[in-house]
């Protein structure tokens, strides 16, 4: 299965991606969304900063998905993975604020990251706004 990650470029996570500084994304929800359920290790995702061109693949090595979240819960989480999910230690209660509302975390641990030939996708009946994209194969999306 192949997934494009939608990432917001004023994070400036992409980049970490690339340089092995950030070896998980995490996806945070109020309620379950994709990729929840639907990703696996051997997946590949494509990184790509909000409007602008796929351009970074990776592989899934490992998942963990973890429910009924408090705030105590999201605090271990940042603590536990928060640097390997790109976010500085001056930024963990900054990150803190932003998710401690979540109910549901997900962990997707990145290996063999790699800059490929940047591409556009069609995003066609998944949501203007959406973040995440699970396709069959990359090619059905690719522009």
């Amino acid at each position: 299965m192949d997934h494009v990650a939608i990432m917001k470029k004023s994070w400036g996570l992409t980049g970490k991606i690339l340089s092995g500084e950030k070896t998980i994304e995490s996806r945070w929800y109020k309620s379950k969304h994709r990729p929840w359920s639907r990703i696996k290790p051997g997946d590949k995702i494509y990184f790509k900063d909000s409007g602008g061109p796929v351009y970074i693949r990776t592989e899934v090595s490992r998942i963990i998905q973890a429910e009924d979240l408090t705030p105590a819960k999201v605090g271990k989480i940042l603590k536990t993975y928060g640097r390997r999910d790109g976010i500085e230690p001056k930024d963990t209660k900054l990150f803190f604020e932003r998710f401690k509302r979540s109910k549901y975390c997900l962990l997707m641990f990145l290996k063999n990251p790699e800059r490929i030939n940047p591409f556009r996708i069609d995003k066609s009946g998944f949501g203007a706004m959406s973040a995440w994209i699970t396709v069959g194969d990359i090619k059905t999306v690719k522009k």
